[in-house]
């Protein structure tokens, strides 16, 4: 019989991910807010009654920039994730965090191919009504959850 490998319980993943989404967060507000102060929203806060003409002058330039910013924050999430998840720490700033990482089935770490696999297969989870993609960490036998189980990977505790 095959020793059982120290699977990642449901808590520690949830925290996990939690410490990630505020890491993620704070720099889509760090950078949401450069934005909005080059495209003239701190004008907007100045009291400066002629802002209208300003505003319209930006106002391509700030549809451009707002364009960039979501397109940057698509791929900044999936390269913090996937990046992370294929480095030799084999884990995001809350995994690591959590004493928590990512292998493949065989408990070798992810290729940067693997991850970006598992990081989009996170799409076809979050279609899944009532977080069940997620929750079902918590019920699987390899503690896997649906984006786990596409992209064949594991998260583990460390020693």
């Amino acid at each position: 019989m095959a020793p059982q490998l120290p699977y990642a319980d449901f808590g520690k993943r949830l925290l996990a991910y939690l410490i990630d989404s505020v890491i993620v967060s704070a720099a889509f507000m760090i950078l949401f807010v450069i934005v909005l102060l080059m495209v003239g929203g701190g004008a907007l806060f100045s009291g400066n009654e002629n802002i209208g003409d300003f505003a319209a002058a930006l106002a391509g330039f700030g549809i451009f920039l707002f364009v960039l910013l979501f397109i940057g924050t698509i791929v900044g999430v999936w390269l913090y994730f996937a990046k992370m998840e294929s480095s030799p720490s084999q884990a995001t700033i809350g995994k690591r965090t959590m004493g928590i990482y990512v292998t493949d089935l065989q408990g070798q770490r992810l290729s940067f191919g693997r991850a970006t696999g598992r990081y989009f297969s996170k799409i076809i989870t979050n279609m899944i009504p009532l977080f069940i993609g997620w929750i079902m960490a918590a019920f699987t036998e390899k503690k896997q959850a649906l984006h786990d189980m596409i992209a064949g990977t594991l998260v583990l505790r460390r020693g």
